[in-house]
Order: C-alpha cells, then sequence, then structure tokens
C-alpha cells in the first residue's frame, strides 16, 4: 500500500512538472511572436520575398506587409488586401477577381497574416532551432480554417519559414530578403485606373 502512495506520488509529481514545463514553453512562445508581430509591424510596412508550394499551388514573388494588409507580386499575378477586401489581378486574363477570403485563403499568400492570427484560439509551443526558434501552432478548434502552423523565426524576430495545415494539406512558405520600408495604405488596394481595360468579377 506506502508502495503505491508512493508511486502515485512520484507520477503526480511527474505530472505536475510536465504540465509546468508545458505552460512554461507556451509562455515563451506567444513572447516570441509578440517580438515576431512587433518587429513586423514596426516603420509603416516591410517588403520581403517569398516561395511558396503545396496544395494551394506554387509560387514566388514578393511581398509587402502593413499589419493586416498585403499586396504579393508573382509571375501570374498581384493580390491586394486591405484588411477586408483581396483583388486578385490574372495577368494572362487580364481580369481581376474580389472576394472576401478566409484567414487560410490569406495565409496562402501572405506568410504573415499569423501576427493577427496566434493570439486566440491556439496552443502555443516552441523548440529552438540554431539561433532561433520554431514556434508550433495548433488550432484549439480543428474546424478552424487553419488547423496547424509551424513557424520559424530567426534571432532578429523575422520569420523565415511558415508552415501550414488546413483541411487540404500542407502549405510551405519560404521567406527571405525582408526590410522595413514606409508604405501608404492606397498601396494594398487595386487601381482600377492602372488597369482600364481589365474585367473586374466580384465574387463576394
Amino acid at each position: 500500500m506506502i508502495m503505491k502512495m508512493k508511486k502515485m506520488m512520484i507520477l503526480t509529481i511527474m505530472l505536475m512538472l510536465a504540465l509546468g514545463v508545458n505552460a512554461q514553453d507556451a509562455v515563451e512562445a506567444r513572447k516570441i511572436l509578440d517580438k515576431t508581430a512587433a518587429e513586423l509591424s514596426k516603420k509603416g510596412g516591410a517588403s520581403a520575398s517569398f516561395t511558396m508550394s503545396g496544395k494551394y499551388g506554387s509560387a514566388s514573388g514578393t511581398i509587402n506587409i502593413k499589419g493586416n494588409k498585403f499586396c504579393a507580386y508573382t509571375g501570374q499575378a498581384i493580390i491586394w488586401y486591405d484588411g477586408k477586401t483581396q483583388w486578385t489581378y490574372n495577368r494572362n486574363a487580364d481580369e481581376v477577381n474580389i472576394s472576401t477570403p478566409t484567414s487560410a485563403q490569406q495565409q496562402a499568400m501572405n506568410p504573415y497574416t499569423f501576427i493577427n492570427l496566434y493570439k486566440n484560439g491556439f496552443n502555443l509551443s516552441r523548440k529552438v532551432m540554431g539561433s532561433g526558434n520554431q514556434v508550433h501552432l495548433v488550432a484549439q478548434n480543428q474546424k478552424n480554417s487553419i488547423q496547424e502552423m509551424y513557424i520559424s523565426i530567426d534571432k532578429n524576430y523575422h520569420p523565415t519559414q511558415v508552415k501550414m495545415r488546413t483541411s487540404k494539406g500542407w502549405s510551405t512558405i519560404s521567406i527571405s530578403n525582408f526590410k522595413s520600408k514606409k508604405l501608404s495604405d492606397s498601396a494594398f488596394r487595386f487601381n482600377a485606373k492602372a488597369y482600364p481595360n481589365a474585367e473586374v468579377i466580384d465574387l463576394r
């Protein structure tokens, strides 16, 4: 009986220690993401190069960001998002699709969308990777459009890779050449005057 009680006490202590480690790990992961979000949000915007592969297709190009706004340029398309509405210009067809994207659709073209997502609805953990960190996010509700993410962050709190899992599978976005940049809000909205012959298709 005494042996059983000792084993129970040891197991309880081990469980408490494990829970304490996990809780501290989540706190550290949030601190890393907080610092990353602050770095990405300062000085009025930023630009970077990106390469994407996975269930949403493959593409590479450049992206401008400012808060939750972004504008991505690839060989096939230009995408503007002003925080609510998205305009996708197909260069070959000379047409623009207007939509209201889900968080997963935003993340598929904007690797920085996570800076507005991680604070609610995700369990966080982290792993040290060289001089940086990898933060793991798992959705608390598996009906969430983004179910899981791995975000690799360098020592300067710049993301270098975002891996995302949705119901369609995994997608990976690699990021490089991050630079702070002063950007106006108008840079994230479609300018019809610049594309006078484009056919506009409203999908909202």
